[in-house]
């Protein structure tokens, strides 16, 4: 059903090593803008993560100058399809880290979990002997996850090593952990962190969430909800179709029908998340924005502020 969408969105990440991280940037930079390229990409000395969109050549030229970077031939890419670009802007980083978990002596290249693709996913779960963590935020998880699945209640993925050693002694219990994410690269990080803790039998969804989602028949699916992207999109179902939710624009939460029953939500100036966090300046602010937003709409232009304010 989505193939026939004209945007090509493309979601990678490598773990390698970048002597010269500024040269990687400055050419992936030129070539995105040469392209018509969106989406974010960043670079550290331990390798790229981002998502980008674009035509279907545009995608290919870009994934093709990424794939002859040292280590980056064989990258996990995944893809899907959207009517429009999800997007407004390139953005080309430079980064400490390509996942923040702030654990600097975690290499993912040394030591990782068993990798476990989606078709085999199911049964690993669904065994008694399994603990099975979601390793996301808590506004991910909030919408959809495995069922049965642990969650960290993590504001960010600095906070999972904190969570986990608190957990430790019970954890060690397991007979096997299983772990996943969006698109499997913070999982990378949460089995080698969890092997440096001294936990052997520690596995990880392949591809994430989306490519169990691409290529796990719905009628066979243990995922119950939809996943969070980092989008305009907010939301994708089985498929990789788009889902329900839409973002606040105050805030940047998913705000879905619940939220916008709620008597604390305003269009584009408040949701029950940031309700009590956002002051009557603030809000006279966002009211504006949204204004101003609508009245580019009528004029047919884009309005990039009402789409991503900063939190």
């Amino acid at each position: 059903m989505t193939q026939s969408l004209p945007i090509r969105i493309a979601a990678l990440y490598c773990f390698t090593r970048f002597d010269d991280c500024a040269a990687i940037r400055l050419g992936l930079a030129t070539l995105c803008e040469a392209q018509a390229i969106k989406g974010t990409l960043l670079i550290a000395p331990e390798g790229i993560n981002g998502t980008i969109a674009g035509g279907d050549g545009a995608i290919d030229s870009v994934l093709g100058h990424i794939r002859a970077l040292p280590g980056c031939a064989g990258m996990d890419v995944k893809e899907s399809r959207a009517e429009s670009l999800p997007f407004h802007r390139m953005k080309v980083r430079l980064k400490r880290e390509i996942v923040t978990m702030g654990q600097p002596d975690i290499n993912p290249l040394q030591s990782v979990g068993h990798y476990v693709a989606p078709a085999d996913w199911n049964a690993l779960i669904a065994d008694p002997d399994t603990v099975v963590i979601d390793t996301r935020n808590d506004y991910e998880v909030a919408i959809g996850s495995f069922a049965g699945a642990i969650d960290p209640r993590t504001a960010t993925f600095r906070d999972f090593p904190r969570w986990f050693r608190e957990q430790r002694e019970q954890l060690g219990k397991a007979p096997k952990i299983a772990m996943f994410c969006t698109g499997g690269i913070r999982c990378e990080k949460a089995t080698a962190f969890a092997k440096a803790e001294g936990i052997d039998q520690v596995y990880h969804l392949q591809g994430g969430i989306l490519r169990y989602l691409e290529e796990v028949p719905a009628e066979e699916s243990l995922w119950q909800g939809e996943c969070f992207v980092f989008d305009q999109r907010v939301a994708v179902t089985h498929g990789l179709s788009q889902g329900s939710y839409d973002l606040c624009h105050a805030c940047r939460m998913p705000i879905g029908a619940a939220e916008r029953a709620s008597p604390q939500f305003v269009e584009g100036v408040v949701c029950p998340a940031c309700h009590d966090s956002r002051d009557a300046r603030q809000r006279a602010g966002y009211a504006e924005r949204e204004r101003q937003a609508r009245l580019a709409a009528e004029r047919g232009d884009a309005h990039v502020g009402a789409v991503f304010a900063k939190k």
